[in-house]
């Protein structure tokens, strides 16, 4: 077992064999051909959403320091008379 497996199945309190029973309904429901493509399609999700959760982090930051920015001081307005 990798050790992104094992985080996982920690995680979720599976264990091997669990992980085995699994395995094998996955192949019994959508067969040993589709398998592979079913995992490209995952992996391809989950590396759409880190970029995504990376790019709202990082507008997140750039908010954040716009708004502790200090403005900068306004122009002495002058009155004059008319």
């Amino acid at each position: 077992m990798t050790f992104s497996t094992a985080i996982v199945a920690g995680i979720f309190g599976l264990g091997a064999p669990e992980l085995i029973i699994l395995l094998i309904i996955l192949l019994v429901l959508f067969g040993g051909s589709k398998l592979p493509s079913l995992a490209k399609g995952l992996g391809q999700s989950v590396k759409e959403f880190k970029k995504a959760s990376k790019e709202i982090a990082e507008e997140d930051k750039a908010e954040e320091a716009k708004k502790t920015e200090t403005p900068a001081a306004p122009a002495a307005k002058t009155h004059g008379t008319n």
